[in-house]
């Protein structure tokens, strides 16, 4: 319960800031202040600013609309795929079973990270090309999940008596196995958001991801990578912001593993 809460609190926290950042900001993004380059944190700016007089609070608040929509389209395509394959190969068995076992195998084969790299660099960088080799290489957990708990659920004296009574494939997946099977796959996605972000912010800081200006948490880092040594808060508070993002997500995921006895 105190996981649940914890995360809750942070991604509450981060997601006003997504919904109204104008709200939340105390400067524009954007603006240039030329009276204030790489000034440190003080008063008038509490992360500092960048080589433009930029203000790294405003930055960072205003990248957590990018990176909560990084969160939730990264893990949204995977598990669609990967959910879809899952059931129909654990409601099937048979060759069809077979075949998505051999395809995850064929996938797993290649290093997850490796694997999107190459893909986006193919397809060319930005969030949209992000989010096809995600949904491309990050599948087969989703798939696996589901394929398990659909196997279980299948077996379940109800799923019988609905086929006993002849009702069709399509009900029976719908309305009998889908809403007893997905709800570790629900706990997993919310968990796996954690690593979305990372991924989301490892791309923009390889110049793959978002593209500049746009504010994202890794475009920020890589922003504040040649002023580690002279403005060390330019890269900082970003950073940390992916970490506390992340913890909030991985928290979230375990409490409602928790709550819902999936471990058990």
């Amino acid at each position: 319960m105190r996981a649940l809460l914890a995360g809750g609190l942070i991604l509450l926290a981060v997601l006003i800031c997504a919904l109204v950042p104008q709200w939340v900001a105390p400067y524009d993004p954007l603006a240039f202040d030329f009276t204030a380059l790489l000034a440190p944190p003080s008063a008038d700016h509490w992360f500092g600013t960048d080589q433009f007089g930029r203000d790294i609070l405003s930055r960072t608040i205003w990248a957590a609309r990018v990176d909560l929509q990084i969160a939730v389209l990264a893990v949204l395509g995977p598990m669609i795929v990967g959910g879809t394959l899952g059931l129909i190969a654990g409601y099937v068995g048979g060759l069809a079973e077979a075949a998505l076992g051999r395809a995850m195998d064929l996938v797993v084969t290649f290093p997850f990270l490796v694997l999107v790299i190459a893909i986006v660099a193919v397809l060319g960088p930005g969030l949209g090309n992000m989010y096809i080799a995600v949904a491309i290489a990050g599948w087969v957990p989703y798939a696996r999940l589901m394929r398990g708990e659909v196997a279980v659920v299948s077996a379940a004296d109800h799923v019988a008596a609905a086929r006993g009574l002849g009702y069709g494939t399509a009900r029976i997946l719908g309305r009998h196995v889908l809403p007893n099977a997905v709800r570790p796959v629900l706990a997993y996605a919310v968990s796996d958001m954690a690593l979305a972000i990372l991924l989301g912010s490892s791309l923009g800081y390889l110049g793959l991801g978002a593209q500049p200006p746009e504010a994202e948490w890794g475009v920020l880092v890589a922003d504040g990578k040649n002023f580690l040594t002279q403005a060390p808060w330019i890269a900082l508070f970003p950073g940390a912001a992916v970490v506390l993002c992340g913890l909030g997500f991985s928290l979230l995921g375990d409490g409602l593993a928790d709550r819902m006895d999936i471990r058990r």
